[in-house]
């Protein structure tokens, strides 16, 4: 008798967004999902409401307090602090603890949107305020809605799919034309050269080539993001105001 496959369950991800993913579910089980997604949005809105203009740093989880990206993390998330922005990241380590650190050492606000992840995420150490996300898309909307630039630091594919989907969102004009930062000639080498063949193949425009910067030098990121940030949004600070604990805010 052939006995019936019992499902297995993979640890690393949520059941709830994977059952997504796969298809179709009864229409209660779809409603359902859907309601706690909203739900997760408006705690999304309502936390991250108050912390001010934005930079988000995007980079690996992968990298060590001892390795070179991270330490350029840091001098990244100090400069933009330096701007008066805060830092916002995924909120674990690596690259995010790094440009977290950065900005928190230097007396600058420092925020995080942390994943709820059974390996390599957990909330970093140098986060002044953070929200645990269950649901990727909903993180990776909330880390672009309160940014007026972002800065991309090497790596993985999490760390891809942020940068073009700044890039696409810029080139589409759904969002503003914020400034994109990518961090790393050495490192990026590969995927400028194929960005640059998109466009001679004429699946991007050349001018699509303008909407990031690829640099090596923090000072030259720096200056990048005052001139199309900053001035050329007018930015400048507000006086603070205070969050309403009835509304969840905070």
């Amino acid at each position: 008798m052939i006995k019936e496959e019992k499902k297995k369950i993979n640890p690393l991800v949520n059941p709830e967004e994977e059952a997504f993913f796969a298809g179709p579910q009864t229409r209660f089980k779809d409603f359902r999902f859907g309601f706690k997604v909203l739900l997760e949005f408006i705690r999304g809105f309502r936390m991250l409401h108050f912390v001010g203009p934005c930079v988000t740093v995007f980079g690996s989880a992968r990298f060590e307090p001892d390795d070179y990206f991270y330490k350029v993390g840091e001098k990244v998330g100090e400069a933009i602090s330096h701007l008066g922005f805060t830092v916002m990241t995924g909120g674990g380590p690596g690259i995010m603890e790094a440009a977290n650190k950065g900005a928190k050492l230097a007396g600058g606000k420092s925020v995080g949107c942390n994943i709820i992840l059974p390996f390599e995420q957990f909330p970093n150490t140098y986060l002044d305020k953070y929200m645990n996300f269950k649901y990727f898309f909903v993180r990776k909307v909330l880390l672009s809605k309160y940014s007026y630039a972002f800065v991309v630091l090497p790596g993985g594919f999490g760390t891809l799919d942020e940068f073009f989907e700044a890039l696409t969102l810029i080139q589409t004009r759904v969002m503003k034309r914020f400034p994109v930062v990518l961090v790393g000639t050495a490192f990026h080498q590969h995927l400028f050269e194929h960005i640059q063949y998109m466009a001679k193949e004429g699946t991007i425009s050349e001018s699509d080539l303008d909407l990031f910067l690829l640099t090596d030098s923090v000072e030259e990121m720096e200056m990048h993001l005052k001139k199309y940030a900053i001035e050329e949004f007018g930015l400048r600070r507000k006086d603070p105001v205070t969050p309403s604990k009835l509304l969840g805010e905070g």
